[in-house]
Parts: C-alpha cells; sequence; structure tokens
C-alpha cells in the first residue's frame, strides 16, 4: 500500500504531468505552433488534467475531491478529442497521435481507477465504482 502525503504522490498526476510536456513539446513545432485556438486549447485542457488532481487533493474535502477528478478525467477527454483535430490537420503524425493517445487514455484509466480506501462515497458516471474517503493525516490508497 502506498501512502499520498502529497498530490505528487499520486501516479495519475505523474502521468498528467509527462503528457503535458509531450503536448507542450509538439504544440511548438510547425503548423500546430501557429495555429493558436488549438494549441492553446489542448495546452489548457492538459494543464487543466493535472492541475485538478493537484487542486481537488488540496482543497481536503471528499466531495470537492471528487468533483476535481472528475473534472480532471473531462479535461483529459478534451485533450484526445484535440488531438483528432490536430491529426486530421496533418499537426500531428499517425506515430505523434497514436503515442499521445495513448498517454492521455492511460491518464483517464487511472483517474477512474484512483479509489482512495479514504473515500466512501458513491460517484456518478460508468468509470467510477465506490471510493472511500477520510482526509485524515493517514491518507492511504492501493
Amino acid at each position: 500500500m502506498n501512502r499520498i502525503e502529497k498530490f505528487e504522490d499520486i501516479i495519475a498526476w505523474q502521468k498528467a504531468r509527462l503528457l503535458t510536456k509531450e503536448v507542450y513539446q509538439c504544440t511548438r513545432v510547425g503548423a500546430f505552433g501557429k495555429d493558436y485556438g488549438l494549441k492553446d486549447q489542448i495546452q489548457r485542457a492538459s494543464v487543466s488534467t493535472m492541475a485538478n488532481v493537484a487542486e481537488g487533493f488540496e482543497r481536503g474535502g471528499d466531495k470537492e475531491f471528487i468533483q476535481f477528478l472528475s473534472n480532471s478525467k473531462g479535461s483529459c477527454g478534451e485533450v484526445k478529442s484535440h488531438l483528432y483535430v490536430a491529426l486530421d490537420q496533418d499537426y500531428i503524425t499517425q506515430s505523434s497521435f497514436d503515442q499521445l493517445y495513448g498517454q492521455a487514455n492511460e491518464v483517464g484509466r487511472l483517474l477512474s481507477g484512483f479509489k482512495p480506501p479514504w473515500l466512501q462515497v458513491p460517484l456518478m458516471g460508468n468509470d467510477f465504482g465506490l471510493w472511500t474517503l477520510d482526509f485524515g493525516l493517514n491518507k492511504t490508497y492501493v
């Protein structure tokens, strides 16, 4: 069992950070870098994916944490949708799309599967099971 003492300990946040780094790298070059609307949208969505995990954790409330995890998963979906636009506009190759989409999918799965035992409230949506949450000093998850 791993102990979570800070949001940086959450694997979903770590993977979202890597995804954000990759998104920023691919949006710096070529035509993608000049499409300011799409570039800004996908960058904001990737940053939001990781930031919502951090903000929800730091707020310390059970329902708020759940809401922010849900927001994070939604932002992750937004990244995936924007990747299709980038692929369709030939801003990225199929290989880059597959790699980034795979990373985003992994982050989404981690967010869906993040079930800290300190949370005991039902979540809405098909991807969420029963979580337990008790924001005491001994936060842990499996």
